[in-house]
């Protein structure tokens, strides 16, 4: 038996064949589903899914990258979603500052003949000062939902890209308080010591199959057996050998026995112990 830690199920790549998909799951001994929300109209429809079929479970939150056309209170809305059973996490929330205004400008310079004493532009000092403004404000609406995991006494499922040590920094406040897990796990070992230092745990993805994914089988190969998960963030990043496919449920088996095989146990072995934290994290039982 697995679960599925990270699916969004509400995404439109899922419209058409949901049932399928849950079908295939189930036969892969995917027992539970997570379904994980980008906003709040992503978490009212990750709440009706769950509500529909007993596998799936509700994450509600929302996702770093939308907090520009994010409504400027997102916590009241979700305060009262939280109020479904299904919900068992906040998320996914977190920082992301990989693409952020700057690198636009920068990439337009760069097909620009300049000379090589240029000065800044106002242009970049401008967009350099939006880059401020785009991570002040994920990082207020990361804090306000792990202020609201921590009222309702949830978890939180943790989205980090580029932004490692804003993302520690504004996780260590909340030590004791509640628990967190880096979704897509993709860090060395020594990040992955970091997250479990501050009681938190990590997740790993079909990246694991990947070509280029020696050092994350690496690391997936020596943490703790219980302190990991296992998803596939489907629709992305489709394990080999489905790459450059749609990702779903079903693909978490695969990410499990590839993780097993790094390991030299069985499968079985991955599969009971990241089950069992899943279901202590999530912490399902909720009616």
């Amino acid at each position: 038996m697995l679960i599925e830690t990270h699916a969004h199920l509400d995404f439109p790549d899922f419209a058409n064949d949901l049932e399928d998909v849950l079908r295939r799951a189930n036969e892969a001994g995917v027992i539970r589903i997570i379904t994980i929300s980008t906003s709040v109209e992503s978490s009212r429809r990750a709440i009706e899914l769950a509500g529909k079929y007993p596998a799936v479970f509700a994450v509600i939150g929302v996702h770093p990258t939308h907090v520009e056309e994010a409504e400027d209170d997102v916590i009241t809305p979700l305060r009262e979603l939280a109020k479904s059973s299904r919900v068992v996490a906040i998320g996914e929330t977190g920082l992301d500052y990989h693409h952020l205004p700057s690198e636009k400008v920068a990439k337009e310079k760069q097909v620009q003949v300049m000379s090589a004493l240029r000065t800044e532009t106002d242009e970049e000092i401008e967009a350099q000062i939006r880059d401020g403004a785009y991570k002040s404000k994920q990082v207020s609406l990361f804090q306000q939902q792990l202020d609201l995991a921590v009222e309702l006494g949830l978890n939180v499922v943790i989205h980090q890209r580029d932004a490692w040590e804003d993302t520690l920094k504004i996780m260590r406040p909340y030590s004791g308080k509640l628990r967190g897990v880096f979704h897509c796990f993709g860090g060395s070992l020594e990040q992955a010591n970091q997250v479990f230092d501050l009681d938190h745990l990590v997740s790993f993805t079909g990246v694991v199959t990947f070509k280029n994914g020696a050092a994350v089988r690496k690391v997936a190969a020596q943490v703790p057996l219980w302190k990991f998960m296992v998803e596939t963030d489907c629709p992305y990043l489709a394990p080999v050998p489905f790459r450059g496919k749609r990702a779903e449920p079903a693909h978490t088996r695969i990410v499990a026995e590839t993780i097993a095989a790094g390991r030299e146990v069985a499968l079985q072995e991955i599969a009971e112990a990241t089950t069992e934290t899943a279901e202590k994290f999530f912490r399902f039982n909720r009616e």
